[in-house]
């Protein structure tokens, strides 16, 4: 990969772990506010309000959290010189995925066949889940 573009990946990276990082901060100045207000509010409504607003900005807090380290690991392979090479079969991640997706670990080859390998395994699972359900209900008949 050429360094013009590694430098605008490692730009690009920096900026938004800056703006997770923010992110991060706002919410959990939030969330404290959140539990704030619902530990004070004696309606039942408030407080349940404030919990779903809690379980919510957790969730978000989560993403982001797990996004946060993707970028890191893309900014320690720049520095290491091993951005852009795919962790599955070794080829070089084109730019334009890179671009779409700058945290992205596999090619877009490696990375389909490995959506393909999920839905897969999540389709026979669905079906042996489907014909237990199917087999319990047979038996609770009888």
């Amino acid at each position: 990969m050429k360094k013009k573009d590694l430098d605008k990946f490692k730009a690009l990276l920096e900026e938004e772990k800056r703006k997770i990082l923010r992110h991060l901060e706002e919410l959990s100045d939030s969330s404290e506010e959140s539990m704030e207000l619902g530990t004070t509010a004696g309606d039942p409504a408030d407080i349940a309000s404030a919990e779903i607003n809690q379980a919510a900005l957790q969730k978000i807090g989560k993403r982001e959290a797990y996004l946060l380290k993707k970028i890191e690991l893309a900014l320690r392979k720049i520095e290491e010189g091993t951005y852009g090479e795919c962790e599955s079969c070794g080829e070089e991640i084109g730019v334009a995925r890179l671009t779409a997706r700058p945290v992205a670990q596999l090619c877009i080859d490696c990375k389909t066949e490995q959506e393909n390998n999920e839905r897969r395994f999540s389709s026979r699972k669905e079906e042996e889940e489907s014909e237990e359900d199917l087999f319990q209900e047979e038996t609770e008949e009888v």
